[in-house]
Protein backbone atom coordinates (compact mmCIF):
# COMPACT_ATOMS: atom_id res chain seq x y z
CA UNK A 1 0.00 0.00 0.00
CA UNK A 2 1.66 3.27 -0.59
CA UNK A 3 0.30 6.93 0.42
CA UNK A 4 0.59 9.93 -1.55
CA UNK A 5 1.24 11.92 1.80
CA UNK A 6 2.04 10.12 4.79
CA UNK A 7 3.15 13.31 6.41
CA UNK A 8 -0.52 14.46 6.94
CA UNK A 9 -3.25 12.49 9.06
CA UNK A 10 -6.05 13.92 8.03
CA UNK A 11 -8.67 11.32 7.17
CA UNK A 12 -7.95 9.15 3.37
CA UNK A 13 -10.84 7.46 1.10
CA UNK A 14 -9.34 4.67 -0.82
CA UNK A 15 -10.03 3.83 -3.91
CA UNK A 16 -7.69 1.12 -6.65
CA UNK A 17 -5.10 2.58 -8.87
CA UNK A 18 -4.84 1.13 -12.51
CA UNK A 19 -2.21 -1.66 -11.55
CA UNK A 20 -4.51 -3.15 -9.00
CA UNK A 21 -2.34 -1.90 -6.07
CA UNK A 22 -4.40 0.43 -3.50
CA UNK A 23 -3.95 3.86 -3.35
CA UNK A 24 -5.09 6.68 -1.01
CA UNK A 25 -6.73 9.64 -1.92
CA UNK A 26 -6.32 12.64 0.85
CA UNK A 27 -9.53 14.47 1.66
CA UNK A 28 -8.25 18.18 3.29
CA UNK A 29 -8.91 17.84 6.87
CA UNK A 30 -11.93 20.20 8.99
CA UNK A 31 -10.14 21.89 11.99
CA UNK A 32 -12.46 22.61 14.68
CA UNK A 33 -11.93 26.57 15.35
CA UNK A 34 -14.32 27.07 18.78
CA UNK A 35 -16.54 25.16 20.91
CA UNK A 36 -19.47 26.83 22.64
CA UNK A 37 -22.66 24.82 24.31
CA UNK A 38 -24.94 25.63 21.64
CA UNK A 39 -23.44 24.64 18.46
CA UNK A 40 -19.57 23.49 16.73
CA UNK A 41 -18.09 25.94 14.61
CA UNK A 42 -15.75 23.96 11.95
CA UNK A 43 -13.60 25.81 9.43
CA UNK A 44 -12.33 24.20 6.18
CA UNK A 45 -9.09 26.15 6.13
CA UNK A 46 -6.89 26.84 9.06
CA UNK A 47 -6.46 30.66 7.67
CA UNK A 48 -10.21 31.18 7.10
CA UNK A 49 -11.71 33.22 9.89
CA UNK A 50 -14.26 31.88 12.53
CA UNK A 51 -17.70 32.57 11.82
CA UNK A 52 -18.79 35.13 14.82
CA UNK A 53 -21.40 33.94 16.89
CA UNK A 54 -24.60 35.91 17.74
CA UNK A 55 -25.40 36.07 21.15
CA UNK A 56 -28.93 35.06 22.52
CA UNK A 57 -30.20 38.79 23.39
CA UNK A 58 -29.08 40.44 20.40
CA UNK A 59 -31.04 39.14 17.36
CA UNK A 60 -30.86 41.19 13.33
CA UNK A 61 -33.63 43.63 12.60
CA UNK A 62 -33.47 42.26 8.99
CA UNK A 63 -37.13 43.78 8.25
CA UNK A 64 -36.03 47.40 9.23
CA UNK A 65 -33.38 47.97 7.19
CA UNK A 66 -34.21 49.13 4.45
CA UNK A 67 -33.18 52.88 4.79
CA UNK A 68 -34.15 54.57 1.38
CA UNK A 69 -37.62 53.84 2.11
CA UNK A 70 -39.89 57.12 3.21
CA UNK A 71 -42.94 56.04 4.96
CA UNK A 72 -45.33 56.71 2.83
CA UNK A 73 -47.64 54.53 1.20
CA UNK A 74 -47.51 54.21 -2.85
CA UNK A 75 -50.70 53.91 -4.14
CA UNK A 76 -51.29 51.18 -6.28
CA UNK A 77 -53.98 50.29 -8.80
CA UNK A 78 -56.94 48.06 -8.00
CA UNK A 79 -57.30 45.72 -10.82
CA UNK A 80 -60.64 43.95 -10.65
CA UNK A 81 -59.57 39.85 -10.50
CA UNK A 82 -59.70 39.14 -14.26
CA UNK A 83 -61.09 35.78 -15.27
CA UNK A 84 -59.42 33.58 -17.43
CA UNK A 85 -60.29 33.69 -21.08
CA UNK A 86 -61.77 30.59 -21.74
CA UNK A 87 -59.39 29.70 -25.27
CA UNK A 88 -60.29 26.73 -27.55
CA UNK A 89 -58.43 23.74 -26.67
CA UNK A 90 -55.56 22.18 -28.70
CA UNK A 91 -55.37 18.68 -26.71
CA UNK A 92 -57.53 15.87 -26.26
CA UNK A 93 -60.43 15.62 -23.57
CA UNK A 94 -58.69 11.85 -22.58
CA UNK A 95 -56.81 11.44 -19.91
CA UNK A 96 -53.84 9.33 -21.08
CA UNK A 97 -52.10 6.32 -19.21
CA UNK A 98 -49.26 8.05 -18.03
CA UNK A 99 -51.17 10.93 -16.76
CA UNK A 100 -53.32 8.24 -15.06
CA UNK A 101 -50.24 6.67 -13.62
CA UNK A 102 -49.04 9.79 -12.77
CA UNK A 103 -52.32 11.09 -10.76
CA UNK A 104 -53.01 7.76 -8.81
CA UNK A 105 -49.30 7.30 -7.51
CA UNK A 106 -49.07 10.58 -6.37
CA UNK A 107 -52.91 10.82 -4.71
CA UNK A 108 -51.58 7.80 -3.82
CA UNK A 109 -48.56 8.79 -1.94
CA UNK A 110 -50.26 11.88 -0.42
CA UNK A 111 -52.65 9.46 1.01
CA UNK A 112 -50.41 7.51 2.61
CA UNK A 113 -49.00 10.24 4.53
CA UNK A 114 -52.15 11.11 5.91
CA UNK A 115 -53.26 13.75 3.45
CA UNK A 116 -57.30 14.43 3.89
CA UNK A 117 -59.40 12.00 1.70
CA UNK A 118 -62.10 13.40 -0.76
CA UNK A 119 -64.23 10.12 -1.20
CA UNK A 120 -66.51 7.94 2.06
CA UNK A 121 -64.00 5.18 2.70
CA UNK A 122 -66.27 2.18 2.94
CA UNK A 123 -63.10 -0.19 4.61
CA UNK A 124 -60.24 0.80 1.54
CA UNK A 125 -57.38 1.06 3.62
CA UNK A 126 -54.88 0.68 0.62
CA UNK A 127 -53.87 4.41 -0.47
CA UNK A 128 -53.72 3.08 -4.27
CA UNK A 129 -57.17 1.60 -4.16
CA UNK A 130 -58.33 5.18 -2.24
CA UNK A 131 -56.89 7.36 -4.92
CA UNK A 132 -58.60 4.65 -7.54
CA UNK A 133 -61.83 5.58 -5.98
CA UNK A 134 -60.87 9.40 -5.91
CA UNK A 135 -60.41 8.92 -9.87
CA UNK A 136 -63.77 7.12 -10.66
CA UNK A 137 -65.81 9.77 -8.53
CA UNK A 138 -63.98 13.11 -9.86
CA UNK A 139 -63.03 14.05 -6.31
CA UNK A 140 -58.83 14.59 -6.87
CA UNK A 141 -57.90 18.26 -6.25
CA UNK A 142 -55.35 18.38 -9.15
CA UNK A 143 -54.56 20.03 -12.43
CA UNK A 144 -53.20 18.57 -15.12
CA UNK A 145 -50.67 20.88 -17.06
CA UNK A 146 -49.70 19.84 -20.70
CA UNK A 147 -47.24 22.06 -22.23
CA UNK A 148 -47.73 22.62 -26.32
CA UNK A 149 -44.34 22.34 -28.74
CA UNK A 150 -44.53 26.19 -29.25
CA UNK A 151 -43.89 26.24 -25.08
CA UNK A 152 -47.68 27.29 -23.80
CA UNK A 153 -49.86 25.12 -22.16
CA UNK A 154 -53.41 24.11 -21.47
CA UNK A 155 -54.35 23.48 -17.30
CA UNK A 156 -56.91 20.25 -17.27
CA UNK A 157 -58.79 19.87 -14.17
CA UNK A 158 -58.72 15.77 -13.37
CA UNK A 159 -62.70 16.47 -13.44
CA UNK A 160 -62.62 17.43 -16.88
CA UNK A 161 -60.75 14.76 -18.43
CA UNK A 162 -62.47 11.58 -19.48
CA UNK A 163 -61.25 8.36 -17.88
CA UNK A 164 -61.22 5.47 -20.63
CA UNK A 165 -64.20 3.01 -19.74
CA UNK A 166 -61.92 -0.40 -20.09
CA UNK A 167 -59.81 1.08 -17.14
CA UNK A 168 -62.46 1.99 -15.30
CA UNK A 169 -63.94 -1.53 -15.46
CA UNK A 170 -60.41 -2.84 -14.20
CA UNK A 171 -60.65 -0.76 -11.28
CA UNK A 172 -63.96 -1.43 -10.37
CA UNK A 173 -66.07 1.51 -11.51
CA UNK A 174 -69.01 0.85 -14.18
Amino acid sequence: MRLKDPSNTSSRSCGRSRQGTLTLVLIPKVKVVSFSTRSLHTSRYEDEPPEPEIEEGAEEDVENNNDDATGEPFETEDKEEQEPVERPRKTSKYMTKYERARILGTRALQISMNAPVMVELEGETDPLEIAMKELRERKIPFTIRRYLPDGSYEDWGVDELIVEDSWKKQVGGQ
